[in-house]
């Protein structure tokens, strides 16, 4: 009787680290390493659009009280009210706008989206908070924090997918320092006008910004490099979990090849 002498085959660890290995070189590639003057246009406009946005929210929260009493004395109450309105529509709107990119995907479509939107609410609210009618400004302040606050998740998504491979926290801390100082800047400049020129031209003076950022988010470049990163890993993981199946094959048919031979 023959005596076989078969040596294991060490391809399963082998194969695993380079599983491991892919993903992280795949990180580090050239491919996902774009250079600085290839990230800084695009960032650049996000940063900025994304700023104007929010810092105009930061103004019309920041002033809302005097624009509401100004317009309706005695009212202090459903002031209150309608910015608790804001903060509520604004938790929904962030919820909803959250979980829609991320079963779409479309992070520019969507933030382009929602920015006309929030430009569309700041008119429609700019124009009805003069008319008189104190409930007609609670569905419009509903809708402006909806679609306002909605925008802030998609903002910080949409930074990281431009900045990617770097630190998310790169990233959102560069998108928070835009907006803190935009809504300084839109605050002081806003209660200014509205005493000189009143509300109406404080808030048309907001629509203003808010146009241009609109027009800057649609000269964003849509490159989202997390995505292409996320693809070609899986890609690259589902090649290797083919290979072990394939091999795991041959090595079963070998040896049962081979025992079949010796007896």
């Amino acid at each position: 009787m023959r005596v076989l002498d078969l040596n294991p085959v060490t391809f399963g660890p082998g194969l695993h680290n380079k599983r491991t290995s892919s993903c992280i070189s795949l990180r580090q590639s050239k491919f996902f390493k774009p250079s600085t003057v290839q990230m800084a246009v695009p960032l650049i406009l996000c940063l900025l659009s994304a700023g104007l946005n929010v810092g105009c929210f930061y103004a019309v929260s920041t002033l809302l009280n005097r624009m509401i009493i100004e317009q309706y004395p005695g009212e202090e109450v459903n002031a209150g009210r309608i910015g608790l309105t804001i903060v509520i529509a604004g938790m929904v709107g962030s919820l909803i706008c959250g979980l829609w990119l991320d079963k779409t995907k479309t992070y520019k479509q969507t933030t382009l989206g929602i920015y006309l939107l929030s430009l569309i609410g700041m008119l429609v609210y700019a124009v009805t908070l003069n008319l008189g009618h104190l409930w007609l400004v609670f569905i419009m302040a509903g809708l402006l924090g909806f679609f306002m606050t909605g925008y802030l998740p998609l903002g910080f998504e949409f930074a990281v997918e431009l900045t990617y491979p770097e630190s998310e926290g790169t990233s959102s801390g560069l998108l928070n320092c835009s907006a803190q100082i935009f809504g300084i800047i839109f605050t002081i400049a806003q209660g200014k006008i509205i005493d000189k020129w009143g509300t109406l031209t404080g808030n048309i003076f907001l629509c203003i910004f808010l146009l241009i950022g609109s027009v800057m988010t649609g000269f964003i470049k849509s490159d989202l490099r997390r995505q292409k990163a996320n693809l070609q890993a899986e890609v690259q993981t589902a090649s290797v979990s083919t290979c072990v199946c394939v091999l795991h094959k041959v090595r079963g048919g070998i040896f049962t090849s081979l025992w079949r031979g010796n007896v």
